[in-house]
């Protein structure tokens, strides 16, 4: 095996007490940053509606945040969030989301209701085209094959003609296919689309039937309140099912305390993490969760490669001292730990910095877990087995010297008692 590091001898078991401090002063922050920031969870556990919109032209906040109240939307509750370009194009992507308002399920709206707001604020009040532009027209920007279809069916350029609907088929689905593959979902002008290969009445009518919006909606997501609650809670559920397996395997493997300190390392990686989402309000999904999970088991692989070393070193060298022993296996694992964990950083830095915005909450979860998680592996699991050994192997002492205090005391009666006969 390649080694970065050959013959160390760090000290880390005889700093385990600092660490263990650094450790414990983090976490304690974390958690009081739980109770005093709160966390912002996404749509996918606070219910709510995201909406996507590209642009033709850069937004106006204000703008769009009037047009949003225009539609009986409290703007104040409305986050709007431009979408970097990590390429560098300039699409002019807005995230809209909206929590759960309009979209009461119990007010009769129906659950898209937020939604089908957003989309009205948008062609209603923030649109630059004129009414008389787009009256019995359809939006080539925002419509579908099959409405925009209907729409040339209805203006009906090839009269009667055998074949006409077919042809207004292949018109529309190649329309779609210009708009989202060649102009990035967005259409400037009528007058761009393409004709060649088409009955010139179908084309030469295109800007009676159609027009171009100043917005596509490019996603749109809902999800009810209790259906964000429930994922909430099984989320929770999961994480805690993974947890448990993972001490039973290690207990079954190794003994339960070597279960119980890579549970405790797990469950700081996780309180640690969360605590860099709570402190800057990342919005947490469930792609963060899966994330969780993924660092769960990478951490656990991670500490369960030190205790393997340290139990084979034990077979070998029962008569020496378990600190030393286990500030041995750690130092002889990590090469190995520099390696896997670097390699693995590296592409979850590509992630970060390359991945867009539907990636970021998986690619810094994993950012941050992998830097915690490799530190847990050595700071944390490893010193709270040796001080649960400790305590179990001064307790033998202690039974042991009772036992012989016992029998001492027990041999020196005896002595006496015949001593007296005598």
């Amino acid at each position: 095996m390649i080694e970065i590091f050959k013959d160390t001898n760090y000290d880390f078991i005889g700093k385990k007490n600092i660490l263990i401090v650094i450790s414990l002063i983090i976490s304690l922050l974390g958690i009081g940053s739980f109770f005093l920031k709160g966390f912002n969870l996404g749509v996918d556990f606070s219910g709510g509606t995201l909406v996507t919109v590209r642009f033709k032209k850069p937004h106006d906040d204000t703008r769009l945040r009037t047009a949003l109240s225009k539609q009986n939307i409290d703007a104040t509750k409305v986050t709007i969030q431009p979408i970097s370009q990590i390429t560098g194009a300039t699409k002019n992507d807005v995230l809209i989301r909206l929590p759960q308002t309009v979209a009461d399920e119990k007010s009769g709206g129906g659950i898209d209701a937020d939604k089908r707001g957003i989309i009205d604020a948008l062609n209603n009040h923030y649109t630059e085209i004129a009414l008389e532009g787009r009256s019995n027209k359809a939006d080539v920007n925002n419509s579908g094959s099959e409405t925009l279809k209907n729409a040339l069916i209805a203006k009906a350029p090839l009269g009667g003609q055998a074949g006409a609907e077919e042809e207004y088929a292949r018109l529309a689905a190649a329309i779609i296919k210009y708009r989202d593959t060649e102009r990035g979902g967005l259409i400037g002008d009528i007058s761009e689309i393409p004709s060649a290969g088409f009955d010139p009445k179908s084309t030469a009518v295109l800007k009676d039937v159609f027009y171009a919006g100043d917005f596509n909606i490019v996603d749109a997501s809902v999800v009810g309140p209790q259906v964000g609650k429930e994922l909430r809670n099984r989320a929770i559920y999961v994480t805690f099912a993974s947890l448990i397996g993972m001490l039973i395997y290690i207990a079954f493997r190794f003994e339960f305390i070597y279960g119980i300190g890579a549970i405790v390392a797990t469950i700081h990686d996780v309180i640690v993490t969360l605590a860099f989402f709570s402190i800057f309000q990342w919005e947490i999904s469930l792609n963060v969760i899966a994330a969780l999970l993924t660092l769960i088991g990478y951490s656990m692989n991670d500490t369960i490669v030190i205790f393997d070393r340290i139990r084979e070193t034990l077979r070998i060298k029962r008569r020496d001292d378990l600190d030393g022993l286990s500030n041995e296996a750690i130092n002889q694992t990590l090469s190995r730990t520099i390696i896997t964990s670097g390699l693995t950083f590296l592409s979850v830095c590509a992630l970060v910095f390359f991945g867009g915005p539907v990636l970021r909450g998986f690619s810094l979860t994993l950012f941050i877990g992998i830097i915690v998680g490799t530190y847990s592996s050595i700071a944390i699991a490893t010193p709270i087995m040796l001080w649960w050994k400790h305590i179990t192997i001064d307790r033998a002492k202690l039974a042991e010297q009772a036992k012989k205090s016992t029998k001492s005391n027990a041999e020196a009666k005896s002595a006496k008692s015949d001593q007296k006969e005598k």
